[in-house]
C-alpha cells in the first residue's frame, strides 16, 4: 500500500473513527465542511465521545503533507493530492420517510473537484442497492470529466459503527468491502485488511455489499418489531414481557430481542431504503414496512400506557408533572437524531402534562435544534407524578426513584433495567 494518501469525507460518528485507524498507518485528511466541527477536532475535543482527547491528539497533525497521521480540514485543496477518498456522510429520510441522497450527492461533488486519474471513491454510507453506481458515480463523472473504471473507479464498503460501544470498535468488527472491478475490489479490500484486526469479506459485487448492509438493520428492526408486538400482547394479559423472553431465551436457538423504542440513523432508516427501492421494482415488500409501522408507533404507545396508569391512580393528567429520563437514540451516547424518546414526550405533553426531560448526555442546543423542545442536564429537584425511564444511562441506574415520586406517583421502564417494583414497563 506504498504511496497511499486517504480522505475521509464527513468527520461524524462513522468517518472520525475511520480516520483515526487509518491514520496509525497512513497520511490521512478528515474532511468536513463544518468549520465549526474542524475547530473542535483540531483543538482536540471530539463532541460525538467516539474518540477520547488523548486518542484522537496521538494521530493529529499540523500539515496535510505529514508522512502518517490526521489532519482535519475544511480545505478543498488539502484533499487534492489524496488517491483514495471515503465518503462516510449521513444517509437519512425526510418527513415521508424517503431517502434523501442529498448529502451523498453533495459530498459526491466535493470530489469530483479533486479528481484524478487512478483514484479510488469508496462509499460506507448505508444506501439501497444501486445508489453507488446509479447515484453517486454519474455525479463524479460529470463534476471531474473523468470516465468511470477507465480514469478512475469505485468501492463500497458498509459502515458497522456502533455509537458509544468501547467495545465493538471499527478495527474489531468484520468489514465488508467491493469494488467496482475485481481488481479494485481487491485493492479495497487490502486497503481495509491492513487495518480491521477482525479482517474483511470480500464480496463479488458493490450492489452485493450495499444490499448486505441495509438487510442487517432491516433484518434487526423486523426482530424488534416482532417483540413489540408481543409486549403489546403480554400486556393485555398481564404478564410480564422480560420474563417471557428470559424463560424463552433458555432455548439454544432463541433470537434475544428486547422490546423497545427503535431510532437513531441506521435501524430506524434503513428499512426505508430497502422498501424504497423495492418499489421501485414493483414489489410492495409487506414485512419489512410493517415493522416499520409498528416501531414507529411504540413512542405513542408508552405514552397512552403510562397516561392509562396515572388515571388508574387518580392523578389528574392534566398539568400532572412527568419526568422523563432521556432524549438520545440510545443508551450511554450524546446522539439525538431519530430518537424515539422525543414521540414518548410528545405524546404525554398531547395529554396536557407537564415534561420534564432530564438527559445528561444530550446537548440542550442539539435537542432544542431537532426537535424544539427543551431540556436539562441536572436532575431537577423536584418530585413528580409520573417517571419515565427511556433511555438506560449508566446515571439512571442507581437512582432513588422514590425520591422523585409523589405518594400516588407511577414509575415506567421502558428499557427494562429498573430493579425492583415498577408500575409498568414495555
Amino acid at each position: 500500500m506504498k504511496d497511499t494518501r486517504i480522505a475521509v469525507i464527513g468527520l461524524g460518528y462513522v468517518g472520525l473513527p475511520l480516520a483515526r485507524l487509518f491514520a496509525t498507518k497512513y497520511p490521512v485528511v478528515g474532511f468536513d465542511i463544518n468549520t465549526l466541527r474542524i475547530q473542535e477536532l483540531r483543538s482536540g475535543n471530539d463532541t460525538t465521545l467516539e474518540l477520547d482527547d488523548e486518542t484522537l491528539k496521538s494521530v493529529q497533525k499540523d500539515t496535510p503533507d505529514a508522512k502518517n497521521g490526521l489532519y482535519c480540514s475544511d480545505t478543498l485543496e488539502d484533499i487534492a493530492s489524496c488517491n483514495y477518498y471515503i465518503i462516510t456522510v449521513p444517509t437519512p429520510v425526510d418527513k415521508n420517510n424517503r431517502p434523501d441522497l442529498t448529502p451523498l450527492y453533495k459530498s459526491s461533488e466535493t470530489v469530483g473537484k479533486v479528481l484524478k486519474k487512478g483514484d479510488i471513491v469508496i462509499y460506507e454510507s448505508t444506501v439501497y442497492p444501486g445508489v453507488t453506481e446509479e447515484e453517486c458515480i454519474p455525479v463524479l463523472e460529470r463534476i471531474s470529466g473523468l470516465k468511470f473504471n477507465v480514469d478512475f473507479y469505485a468501492g463500497y464498503s458498509p459502515e458497522r459503527i456502533n455509537p458509544g460501544d468501547k467495545l465493538h470498535t471499527v478495527d474489531k468488527i468484520l468489514k465488508v468491502t467491493a469494488g467496482s472491478t475485481p481488481e479494485i475490489g481487491l485493492k479495497v479490500d487490502a486497503l481495509y485488511n491492513s487495518v480491521i484486526t477482525a479482517g474483511t469479506h470480500l464480496a463479488p459485487t458493490i450492489k452485493v455489499a450495499e444490499a448486505a448492509k441495509v438487510i442487517e438493520n432491516s433484518q434487526r428492526d423486523i426482530n424488534i418489531a416482532f417483540v413489540n408486538e408481543l409486549a403489546k400482547i403480554f400486556n393485555l394479559m398481564g404478564i410480564n414481557t422480560h420474563d417471557v423472553l428470559e424463560a424463552a431465551g433458555t432455548k439454544w436457538n432463541f433470537l434475544p430481542f428486547k422490546p423497545g423504542l427503535v431510532g437513531g440513523h441506521c435501524i430506524g432508516v434503513d428499512p426505508y431504503y430497502l422498501a424504497q427501492r423495492a418499489q421501485e421494482f414493483g414489489y410492495h415488500p409487506e414485512i419489512i414496512l410493517a415493522g416499520r409501522r409498528l416501531n414507529d408507533s411504540m413512542g405513542n404507545y408508552v405514552a397512552s400506557e403510562i397516561v392509562k396508569l396515572m388515571v388508574k391512580n387518580d392523578i389528574k393528567i392534566n398539568g400532572a408533572k412527568v419526568l422523563v429520563l432521556g432524549i438520545t437514540f440510545k443508551e450511554n451516547c450524546p446522539d439525538v437524531r431519530n430518537t424515539k424518546a422525543i414521540d414518548v414526550v410528545l405524546g404525554l405533553e398531547s395529554f396536557a402534562t407537564e415534561v420534564t426531560v432530564y438527559d445528561p448526555w444530550a446537548a440542550p442546543s442539539d435537542v432544542l435544534h431537532e426537535y424544539n423542545i427543551e431540556t436539562v442536564r441536572e436532575l431537577p429537584a423536584e418530585i413528580y407524578d409520573a417517571v419515565v425511564l427511556t433511555v438506560a444511562h449508566k446515571e439512571y441506574l442507581t437512582l432513588d426513584f422514590s425520591t422523585l415520586l409523589k405518594p400516588s406517583g407511577i414509575l415506567y421502564d421502558v428499557k427494562g433495567v429498573i430493579k425492583g417494583e415498577v408500575h409498568g414497563r414495555l
